[in-house]
């Protein structure tokens, strides 16, 4: 497992990703279209720290290309795929949901083909907590039913974890679905909470609080993340001979070496103690106005992860106030505040 692809490489988990892999003396190769939901810039940027390291090497194009994806997959040679790139956010998915379908759904099935061909021994792909919809009982485990989407963006990351299972049964590719729990840290980007709120909190500017403030989620520091990504890649799933080979609590399916994780801190946090994390690393108090909720978004996120920690023996640990900490600095770094 030391040639690893990954789509999205200039995104902000994906460079993340490829750092740390990097680091561990693993062979890279980033595929991204850099498009540009958000300022092209800022993936420049992370793209630009990773050049030129011994071990990386980069493409630019896109999920639904499929021919040269596939080629490009192939000239690699890799040992796994850990797949990231997606068109991302579940309020942008109201304003453009074809690019959801074109990406998500026919991007990531371009990708399965391309693993298939080349037998890859591990593919894995990102998922969202936002697949768990409308289930109210938390934590959420990677057991529970998740069948009551309440966005698109949600609809289309679980319709590739259906996709994934189908392709790991009838190819016998190993798969592994991860499902990320608000995941924050420098670097991120600018249409999440952190980046937003910590710009106006900064800035002295008001910042909308959406659900009047009475929403929680389970925040991931990125690092935290990355790091059990690594591991995870070490753990394909093998088809079970038997459904009682199969541990209580375990989502590896009786019929395809295919599973799905959490991966998440496990800790449920409100939305007013995030908000004071960023003011005690800003120095600065936030102005609030409250808003309502936002369509396609959800009261609360809070995994179980339990699951992950049994296969790589790793919890993300960082919590919110030192991780809200390292993102303020570094914000204040990139942008001279």
């Amino acid at each position: 497992m030391k040639r690893i692809y990954v789509t999205g490489a200039a995104g902000f988990i994906g460079y993340h990703l490829a750092e740390h892999l990097l680091d561990e003396g693993f062979i890279v190769h980033g595929f991204d279209g850099m498009t540009p939901y958000y300022d092209p810039a800022l993936k420049e940027a992370r793209l630009a720290r990773l050049t030129g390291r011994n071990g990386f090497t980069f493409t630019r194009g896109m999920l639904e290309e499929a021919e040269a994806l596939a080629a490009d997959i192939k000239a690699f040679r890799p040992d796994a795929i850990v797949h990231l790139a997606a068109q991302a956010g579940v309020r942008y998915s109201l304003e453009a949901p074809r690019s959801y379908l074109s990406s998500n759904i026919e991007g990531t099935f371009n990708v399965m083909e391309a693993a298939r061909d080349q037998g890859v021994k591990h593919l894995m792909i990102a998922s969202t907590s936002s697949v768990f919809g409308a289930n109210t009982e938390m934590p959420y485990r990677e057991t529970d039913k998740a069948d009551t989407q309440v966005s698109l963006y949600a609809a289309t990351k679980k319709a590739t974890e259906n996709l994934s299972h189908s392709w790991a049964h009838l190819y016998n590719l190993p798969t592994t679905c991860f499902r990320f729990f608000t995941v924050y840290g420098p670097w991120g980007r600018p249409d999440m909470a952190p980046f937003k709120f910590t710009r106006a909190i900064l800035s002295g500017e008001p910042i909308e609080v959406y659900g009047q403030g009475n929403m929680y989620r389970d925040f991931t520091y990125v690092t935290d993340l990355v790091r059990a990504l690594r591991l995870l890649v070490e753990q394909p799933p093998v088809r079970p001979s038997t459904p009682d080979q199969i541990a209580p609590g375990d989502s590896l399916s009786p019929v395809a070496p295919w599973r799905v994780v959490n991966v998440g801190n496990g800790e449920k946090v409100s939305l007013g103690d995030f908000i004071a994390a960023i003011e005690a690393a800003a120095g600065q108090q936030a102005v609030k106005k409250l808003m309502g909720m936002q369509k396609g978004d959800v009261v609360a996120t809070w995994a179980d992860n339990s699951l992950l920690a049994r296969l790589t023996g790793y919890r993300p640990e960082t919590g919110i106030r030192e991780g809200m900490a390292r993102f303020v600095a570094w914000y204040r770094d990139y942008f001279g505040f």
